[in-house]
């Protein structure tokens, strides 16, 4: 690209993305605080940026898979099957320490008055019901619905089918997966007015005064969080590699963490953790498939809220709760935590779920929820911080113990992207 003239353009082309961002977000706390009423109206920049991710995302993610499959040569080692291990062995590591957390620190709540007019599922046979009929969704209702589980599996089915087209039909193919990636690249590019906007109009909106009553539920909530990100899951990763895992950890939270935190959706973050994996030059015909499996299957925090949560209900009725009885809660929200939807608040529809296993009551179980609602501000974000950067994270982990163990690998990863 030809440099510019201009002394702001040259200044943004020299600026690394991360960079934009911290300054975005900073100058969103400062409108907040200086003008809420403006910071309002800052609030549309942070929409549409949300917007377009989750426009491009369904897109991106269908002719990505596609491509990835109908290219892939025989031979050509993937690392899914390994991923999938970490994704589920991690998810339920999160629900452990969300366990032994609330016994270690008990909370007990002041249940609401009023509970939010949802109808959260009746059983694991109920989740696991709708992410198999997920699998069969008519791919236009898919696309728009943004069912990723749906979206995977005709993209899986049509890029093995097109393994045997012709050249020409498969470099079509391929170039509309470049050309669906620049687009990916330019939404990207705004995420520095994306966060200026949510940031300012969050905190002018909600603050953070509602949260006080709650600051115990969310110092054990945001402490588990953070002891996965900077213990758990770089210990998963070490016994993966053998090697520091801080450096990747750290790429992984910096470059999908943040924008995770601010767009509270997984789904919505796809686009952002695959540009990620292509700056890490990991193999495209793996994290084509795992980031979007990730953005639905890979659920740590989620894990972590549904124990956490339901383990407080426990605490708050005085009912006692034995060891196997807290393993399986570990277990039923691992498996729950899988089945909960990538967009903002899709955990606490499982929190009744999990409250069934101590008799706790549909309506007790649905005040929890509006806890959680409104702690959301804070719980919601850095669970999916921390659910989407681990989708990174154990993506880069398996490919790179695939090429270590490889005997012909000559190459590393590089875990230190260039900036954007």
């Amino acid at each position: 690209m030809k440099p510019s003239t201009n002394p702001l353009i040259r200044l943004l082309q020299h600026t690394s993305l991360v960079s934009q961002i911290v300054v975005g977000l900073v100058l969103g706390c400062l409108l907040a605080w200086i003008a809420p009423a403006q910071a309002q109206l800052a609030g549309l920049l942070g929409s549409l940026f949300v917007g377009a991710l989750k426009a491009v995302a369904p897109v991106l993610v269908f002719i990505l898979v596609a491509a990835s499959i109908a290219s892939h040569q025989h031979g050509q080692k993937t690392s899914i099957r390994p991923l999938l291990i970490l994704y589920l062995f991690g998810t339920f590591c999160a629900a452990m320490v969300g366990v032994v957390a609330s016994f270690a620190f008990p909370s007990e709540l002041q249940l609401a008055t009023n509970t939010a007019d949802i109808t959260p599922p009746s059983g694991i046979s109920e989740v696991l019901g709708t992410l198999l009929f997920s699998v069969v969704s008519n791919p236009i209702k898919a696309l728009m619905e943004a069912n990723y589980i749906g979206i995977l599996a005709w993209a899986i089915g049509l890029g093995l089918a097109l393994r045997h087209a012709n050249a020409g039909t498969k470099e079509l193919i391929q170039d509309l997966s470049h050309a669906v990636s620049s687009i990916v690249k330019w939404v990207i590019r705004c995420a520095p007015l994306g966060i200026f906007g949510l940031v300012a109009s969050t905190l002018a909106e909600s603050g953070f005064s509602a949260l006080l009553g709650y600051a115990h539920l969310l110092a054990v909530l945001l402490g588990c969080m953070l002891f996965v990100a900077f213990v758990v899951n770089p210990l998963i990763v070490y016994w993966k590699l053998k090697r520091n895992p801080y450096p990747l950890v750290l790429t992984c939270l910096r470059e999908s963490g943040v924008t995770a935190f601010f767009t509270r959706s997984s789904a919505a973050n796809i686009p952002v953790n695959m540009a990620l994996c292509e700056k890490l030059k990991l193999p495209e015909e793996t994290y084509a498939v795992s980031i979007p499996l990730g953005a639905t299957i890979n659920m740590a925090g989620a894990a972590i809220t549904i124990s956490v949560l339901a383990l407080a209900a426990v605490h708050t009725l005085g009912i006692e709760v034995d060891l196997a009885t807290a393993l399986l809660l570990s277990v039923v929200s691992t498996i729950a935590a899988c089945g909960a939807s990538g967009v903002a608040g899709g955990s606490l529809l499982l929190i009744p779920l999990a409250c069934s296993l101590f008799g706790i009551s549909n309506d007790v179980a649905m005040q929890v929820v509006a806890v959680g609602f409104i702690i959301g501000v804070l719980q919601d974000s850095a669970e999916t911080a921390l659910n989407s950067s681990t989708d990174v994270l154990f993506t880069a982990a398996a490919c790179m113990a695939e090429e270590s163990a490889a005997p012909e690998a000559t190459a590393e990863v590089d875990i230190e992207p260039a900036d954007a």
